[in-house]
């Protein structure tokens, strides 16, 4: 039985020869997705922002107007609605009552539950969510952090594990992993809340993961092929572990897929986000880091310069080879 091979054996794909056009790509993108957070925003969910989250299921489709204005007629504060997931699902946005905490808070959704009810024969109110200001004003503190923290801190990784060019790419490549999912839920008003948040480190983690692998092995041929072009080396080492990037993402892939149409509404962000950051981490290691490290100026020089003072030099000069680039 023949092992399936989505990449064919030798093959020989000129990525650095359209690293520009990558290059041009990647930026164009990266200002869209930071215009399209600035101009639009970001459809903050109850986590972020605070308030009351009411998730209102109908049985048929409904307009959201008559939905307002069922709400406005309980005074109970602006509302803020919108439709989640499909046409029969509105979710409905209350401030919190200044007074009275948590049973305060009961006594809105249960006004809105018999408001509801009353005007919409069938309609379920699926579940509800409160947080307080100061608790989402710390919320989104943490989450920065969280992500910020861990970009710098595999960036730092690589500067140390390897050289500093690789340091620079894995932070720029990273980041523009995060700022495509930012710009992704600007644009289609997602909500964004903590689930995606820990959607956003896992992008973070499944990224730096693939992209360890191809800087590993660049840094491995840069050792053994020392006379050979850069270009080609860089080449050489992303078609080397092709077939392990191609079947990784595609099998993730197949997974998050089954979970966006098995999964229902309430995971529809957070797998959304995951299936994007697959598609832009996978892009990004193959495009743009990996290319940046001959725009960064890295040569197998470098890499021979490590190896010397560590104790490598005598087994690289074994196991790599000859001078001229050529295999033993």
């Amino acid at each position: 039985m023949k092992l399936l091979k989505l990449v064919p054996d030798n093959t020989n794909i000129g990525f650095v020869a359209m690293r520009k056009w990558a290059f041009a790509l990647t930026a164009l993108l990266t200002v869209l997705a930071v215009g399209a957070t600035f101009h639009k925003g970001l459809n903050m969910g109850v986590d972020f922002v605070g308030g009351l989250m009411i998730e209102a299921k109908f049985p048929q489709a409904v307009e959201t107007d008559k939905v307002r204005a069922t709400i406005d007629r309980l005074k109970v504060g602006e509302s803020s609605l919108q439709q989640f997931g499909d046409a029969n699902t509105v979710q409905i946005r209350l401030p919190l009552p200044e007074q009275g905490g948590a049973g305060a808070a009961n006594v809105v959704v249960e006004k809105t539950r018999n408001a509801m009810t009353a005007e919409f024969p069938g309609v379920t109110l699926s579940r509800y969510d409160t947080v307080s200001g100061k608790v989402s004003g710390e919320l989104i503190q943490t989450g920065v952090l969280a992500v910020m923290l861990a970009v710098i801190g595999i960036a730092v990784f690589s500067w140390f594990r390897y050289e500093w060019q690789f340091g620079v790419s894995t932070f720029v490549a990273i980041m523009h992993d995060v700022l495509m999912t930012l710009g992704f839920f600007a644009i289609t008003q997602l909500e964004f809340d903590l689930n995606i948040v820990a959607a956003v480190l896992t992008i973070v983690g499944y990224s730096i993961n693939d992209k360890m692998v191809i800087d590993d092995r660049i840094r491995e041929n840069m050792r053994k092929y020392r006379k050979m072009d850069m270009k080609a080396l860089i080449d050489l080492s992303v078609n080397e572990t092709l077939p392990r990037t191609v079947m990784t993402s595609l099998t993730i892939l197949l997974a998050l897929g089954s979970l966006l149409l098995l999964g229902g509404h309430v995971l529809r962000g957070f797998t959304a986000a995951m299936m994007l950051g697959v598609v832009v981490g996978t892009y990004s290691s193959i495009y743009v880091s990996s290319s940046l490290l001959i725009s960064l100026g890295l040569t197998p020089a470098a890499a021979e310069k490590k190896a010397t003072k560590k104790g490598y030099a005598g087994n690289a000069e074994r196991v790599g080879p000859r001078d001229d680039g050529a295999l033993p």
